[in-house]
């Protein structure tokens, strides 16, 4: 057996592992940390097995992630999408679970003695079944830019009832195993106790909350914030355990509390840690659960549960969101999106197995399916296009319908401007834009923003702009210019990479939102890039050196000549500790001091030959002088040399000045 320390280590090294694997194939972290709990679990290799205190940390973990929910919650969001929320997404968890109480009781006589379902153990089956991927589906609807459109609004509403939903099937669910004579009294007790607790936490903790983090705010001690943050949720949860409920109530509630002060985004940012370190152990424990073997013996039993519920529950989705008034298509994309199970169903499986309503084996074989089903869900998105296409027969019709639209819009336009995406920026472009006579054809995803701009007048259509037949039907081939107007990387190389083959010499110009993506997009075919944050530092700039005196004429011509020089002079930054992985990858600046033994002294700049490393060096700084970085300028002892490269670079960059 290993040690405590061996143990943790082995986890550790383990869930990076399967991490690193999963993301590799552009899948979520999740699917690796059961992977690793699969593999690592009793039933496999044997090296790692459940205990009291994994399974509590694994606890720990679902209540900050049910406390991450209550951040979310907002009453303002509720009603705005209370016809999708209360509507379709409570018709969703409703009649999935009775569906599949249905279900169970039809396969009743068919089941062998040893393997009983009743009315209990169906309905909690069904409320996990119920559940889909937030993280999965979120994270692909905005990498494809489908947030804003019909089906994506819908999709999110539903999600956030199933969010919503998980609060009482985690009460339910443990009344449900009681016996079933004192069921009746069970729920009611239960109930009030909810109702009791809810009640002193809401109107007793919201009156405290503000005013207690206020307090510990005006300390101005970020460990004294974290430990207060600690101590609120964990609190919460106890008060909530204490009272025969479950810990993620009291958590979701203490979010819900702190989601009404204006302390929301820090506290987000701080318990983030936390959750998704605690939240991968959670799945550690739950991959332990799943036997391959007894998997493997009846993996057929393990298709059927993964095409059944995958095919219901797109039916039923779909089949609803028609019947709350979508089209055909965004119905399909929306069921399309939400088939697959999610991480609260591990946690609702995880409470089910825990009571033993469920047999044993009825939780292999459903975890199983879950997992396969959140394997199947990017491949299913990533399709849904083809997949609508296919089988609704009015896509085609829609589409060719928008595209007519944006066609008539632009028949006449010529030397116009196609403005990709119509939120802020987009809408001050085309301001000034009509302000200089000049023409122009937005784009945009947004059906309600596209429907509310056409009324006052505006030149938007429903379209994609990274899609060949939207820029063809814009008049791509009689425009000016084309710009892109939101910050997204990926979707503004495939709006280049078409531009670059239906009109090669049409200029185009990138909104970025810093310089990481610069090079790339220049070198996809952008005429110019415009990171917003450089922007913003050149305006911050020029307003601080014109209240400073410095003549206007002279701080015009200084930003001008940033900008002409392409943002090159500002390029990069100095890095802190405090900069996360991924802009530690970014370029960045570094000064290196030159003492007398640097082999670098009494040469120039010329002769270093840093070209090789990468790096280039910005500029010297020689006691109060700045010197500019010129071919013949010969380094001294006391120089302070400003490198701009890549980490790697800069390093080998410092040790060819210095060794």
């Amino acid at each position: 057996m290993f040690s405590p320390l061996e143990l943790t280590l082995l986890l550790l090294g383990s869930a990076v592992l399967g991490v690193v694997a999963f993301r590799m194939m552009h899948l979520p972290p999740m699917l690796g940390y059961l992977a690793v709990g699969i593999l690592l679990g009793p039933h496999a290799m044997g090296l790692a097995e459940q205990s009291h205190a994994t399974e509590l940390l694994g606890e720990f973990g679902v209540v900050f992630l049910m406390f991450s929910i209550g951040l979310e919650f907002s009453l303002p969001k509720l009603m705005a999408m209370r016809s999708i929320v209360f509507g379709l997404g409570m018709a969703q968890v409703g009649l999935t679970i009775a569906a599949t109480m249905l279900f169970g009781w039809l396969i009743h006589f068919l089941l062998p003695p040893s393997i009983q379902l009743g009315w209990q153990a169906c309905f909690a089956l069904g409320g996990a079944l119920a559940m889909s991927s937030t993280a999965i589906v979120v994270k692909l609807l905005t990498e494809r830019l489908e947030l804003e459109s019909e089906h994506g609004r819908k999709i999110i509403g539903i999600l956030l009832f199933q969010d919503l939903a998980v609060v009482p099937l985690l009460i339910l669910i443990p009344a449900l195993a009681q016996n079933p004579a004192d069921l009746p009294k069970t729920l009611g007790l239960a109930g009030l106790k909810a109702a009791v607790v809810l009640l002193l936490l809401l109107f007793v903790g919201q009156k405290v909350m503000r005013k207690w983090f206020t307090i510990v705010v005006l300390r101005r001690s970020q460990e004294l914030f974290m430990l207060n943050l600690l101590l609120v949720t964990l609190g919460a949860a106890w008060i909530t355990e204490q009272a025969g409920l479950s810990m993620a109530l009291g958590a979701f509630v203490a979010g819900m509390l702190i989601s009404e002060t204006e302390y929301k985004h820090q506290v987000e940012e701080d318990i983030k840690p936390f959750r998704d370190v605690l939240l991968g152990l959670f799945f550690i424990t739950v991959g332990m659960l799943l036997n391959a073997r007894v998997v493997l013996e009846n993996w057929w039993l393990v298709l059927v549960l993964l095409t059944g519920p995958v095919l219901l529950k797109f039916a039923l989705i779909a089949g609803l969101a028609r019947l709350f008034g979508a089209s055909t298509s965004t119905a399909m994309r929306t069921g399309l999106a939400l088939a697959q199970a999610g991480e609260f169903g591990f946690v609702l499986l995880n409470v089910v197995g825990g009571m033993k309503l469920v047999d044993p084996f009825v939780v292999q074989v459903v975890l199983a399916s879950m997992v396969l089903s959140m394997l199947l869900a990017p491949f299913l998105i990533a399709q849904s296009d083809k997949i609508v296409l296919k089988f609704s027969a009015n896509e085609w019709m829609m589409q060719s319908l928008n595209l007519t639209n944006i066609a008539a819009r632009t028949m006449s336009a010529q030397k116009h401007v196609i403005v990709a995406g119509f939120g802020r920026s987009g809408q001050s472009l085309a301001t000034l834009l009509t302000e200089e006579k000049i023409p122009y054809q937005a784009l945009d995803l947004d059906p309600t923003r596209v429907q509310e701009a056409q009324a006052a007048g505006a030149n938007v259509s429903y379209g994609d702009a990274a899609r060949r037949e939207s820029l063809v039907a814009a008049g791509i081939k009689r425009a000016s210019a084309v710009v892109i107007t939101y910050a997204s990387t990926p979707s503004a190389l495939r709006v280049l990479h078409l531009v670059h083959e239906l009109a090669p010499e049409l200029p185009v110009i990138v909104r970025s939102h810093d310089d990481t993506d610069l090079d790339r997009l220049k070198e996809a075919g952008a005429a110019e890039v415009v990171p917003e944050l450089m922007e913003g530092s050149l305006m911050l700039a020029s307003h601080a050196l014109v209240m400073l005196g410095v003549p206007l004429r002279r701080v015009v011509h200084r930003v001008q000549r940033a900008r002409e020089e392409r943002y090159a002079s500002l390029r990069g930054y100095f890095h802190g500790a405090s900069d996360s992985g991924e802009e530690a990858e970014m370029v960045r600046l570094h000064s290196v001091s030159l003492g007398e033994q640097a082999s670098c002294i009494g040469k120039c700049v010329q002769d270093l030959g840093l070209d090789e490393t990468g790096a280039e060096i910005s500029a010297i700084r020689r006691g109060k002088m700045r010197l500019e970085a010129e071919a013949g300028t010969t380094l001294e002892a006391g120089d302070v040399v400003v490198l701009r490269g890549t980490a790697e670079e800069v390093a080998r960059a410092e040790n060819d000045l210095l060794a």
